[in-house]
């Protein structure tokens, strides 16, 4: 097989494993120590190799912390997408993706202080991979809303608006920063009671 032709080349599978192996150990180091207490110097050590091979593929610690929430987020990308798919009702399918985007906040980003602080000097940055995060997740949630009008589920409106509508009206379920302050607060609406409102409000 000419691999050459299909855009093989083993310099770039090089370069995607280098990569891989320091995202690994920034993970690792970042949920130890934290990312403030963690230097690229750390990172290269646990690696092995010199802080000068790191920049080879990063140019700071910052585009390393950028690379890696990229990668966090794309798990839920990628379940959001799974969930869309399913042979559901809408409503059951925008359900089960506030539900998953809850769930993925308190056990992946809320889980320890060290992961916390990462998520939370990405958004303080506000790094484009925040934000196309956001775009790509109201992609989904605009395909689910078009597919509800479709069966009759929801009445004829822009779904493109009802998405953001509807993703800004959960946001108190899958922001980092506000699960962290309300999770568990009695003077704050429940998922179910949230959830509710929002699929009330697209049924309007």
């Amino acid at each position: 097989m000419d691999t050459q032709s299909e855009g093989y080349s083993p310099d770039s599978e090089v370069r995607q494993e280098n990569v891989r192996r320091i995202l690994d150990s920034a993970e690792r180091l970042f949920r130890h120590y934290g990312y403030s207490k963690t230097t690229v110097a750390d990172i290269a050590r646990d690696l092995g190799m010199s802080p000068a091979n790191i920049y080879r593929f990063f140019e700071s610690k910052n585009e390393i912390l950028q690379a890696l929430c990229s990668r966090m987020l794309g798990t839920g990308h990628e379940l959001a997408l799974q969930i869309a798919a399913l042979p559901l009702s809408a409503e059951e399918r925008l359900r089960r993706y506030v539900e998953t985007e809850h769930r993925l906040t308190v056990e992946t980003m809320m889980d320890a202080q060290k992961v916390h602080e990462m998520v939370v000097v990405a958004i303080e940055q506000n790094w484009d991979v925040i934000d196309r995060h956001i775009d790509r997740l109201t992609d989904v949630i605009q395909k689910i809303i078009e597919d509800g009008i479709a069966a009759g589920e929801f009445p004829q409106q822009d779904a493109r608006v009802a998405a953001r509508c509807f993703g800004a009206s959960i946001a108190l379920l899958s922001h980092p920063q506000l699960v962290a302050q309300c999770l568990c607060k009695e003077n704050r609406a429940s998922p179910q009671e949230l959830t509710d409102f929002a699929i009330r409000a697209l049924k309007a």
